[in-house]
């Protein structure tokens, strides 16, 4: 088992390839269409995912795996092939997010607990069955002042490593997401401590839980300021601050570490990622799972019309070359105008 949970986790951080979440909920997925005037029905749903899925040049070349959404593992495309197989012919792997969701945290105002345990391993071994080589939970650590309190990471850290078991058992590769937020006025050395203390409680509960560590991936936030901070951190301060962090607190075994853009501009999310990978001698491979930072674009361009489907394949081919070329650490400001 351990092997292929190995193997798959390799595949998943191969070299220049990142992951694409579209394992928007139906609330998410239902705000992103209405910013493009598009009804969130379950066929505009399909056809947008098909068209990012059939862009073969995107797919073949530059993604490495898709977080499905539990509607869309089960979809099939308009001309009746799974959407699952449309993602294995293009030589990708197909995830599925399994989390329930974060919801206030009984006794402390402001935090969230992710829930969604409950049931898991029947999912997962069904998840399984339908094609689903690796799984999603997400665990959200909000800054302010007086938070985050211990005995949130450590709640969230504890789910997340619940989670990682049950997928290693049903032979599915699991990626922790704990995200710091960066809503808030907080600096990036404020981002630093909160991020070091969330990954340092995640290993030592991936320990205890027994997790293979080697067939994980590590989905983390970068160190960047708050979006209401007045000072910025600059990128060649995010890429250090990031990669001190991590130095500090992940595991060498880990295969893999995938980026979320956590609402941070879709070329800042490229410039940060670049300028981690510009730095090097890691141990190791530091990609992108971007979900708004990869379709943002191809999402306007397609704007809901079949004709426009050219266009948002464009669009989405050009994101994830971007991406691609910043994982590898080749990426410059000029290639965007390309």
């Amino acid at each position: 088992m351990t092997e292929t949970l190995e193997s798959v986790a390799k595949a998943m951080v191969a070299p220049g390839k990142g992951i694409l979440a579209a394992d928007e909920s139906s609330g998410t997925i239902k705000k992103r269409f209405d910013a493009i005037n598009t009804e969130s029905t379950e066929s505009n749903r399909r056809d947008y995912r098909e068209m990012l899925f059939r862009s073969d040049v995107a797919m073949k070349e530059h993604i490495s795996g898709v977080i499905l959404y539990d509607e869309t593992i089960r979809q099939n495309a308009k001309d009746g092939t799974p959407l699952v197989d449309i993602i294995k012919q293009a030589g990708s792997i197909p995830g599925i997010k399994v989390d329930a969701g974060a919801k206030p945290m009984a006794g402390f105002p402001g935090e969230t607990i992710t829930e969604g345990l409950d049931g898991l391993d029947e999912r997962l071994a069904e998840y399984y069955k339908l094609g689903a080589r690796f799984a999603k939970w997400r665990a959200v650590i909000d800054i302010s002042p007086v938070i985050p309190t211990n005995a949130c990471i450590e709640a969230n850290a504890e789910a997340l490593a619940r989670y990682a078991a049950l997928c290693q058992k049903n032979g599915i590769v699991p990626i922790v997401e704990p995200e710091v937020l960066m809503d808030g006025d907080h600096t990036a050395d404020r981002c630093f401590e909160v991020t070091e203390a969330t990954l340092r409680s995640l290993f030592n509960a991936l320990a205890r839980h027994r997790v293979s560590l080697e067939g994980t991936i590590l989905k983390p936030n970068m160190v960047v300021s708050g979006k209401k901070c007045a000072k910025q951190a600059g990128v060649q301060e995010v890429a250090e601050k990031t990669i001190a962090v991590f130095k500090r607190t992940v595991p060498a075994a880990i295969p893999g570490i995938v980026f979320l853009s956590g609402g941070q501009s879709d070329e800042d999310a490229t410039a940060h990622l670049n300028a981690m990978n510009a730095i090097g001698g890691l141990p190791w491979v530091l990609s992108f799972s971007y979900g708004r930072a990869l379709q943002a674009a191809p999402q306007k361009a397609w704007g809901g019309k079949a004709e426009n489907v050219p266009a948002g394949q464009k669009a989405f081919a050009h994101r994830a070359k971007m991406n691609s070329l910043a994982a590898l650490g080749k990426w410059k400001p000029e290639l965007e105008k390309a």
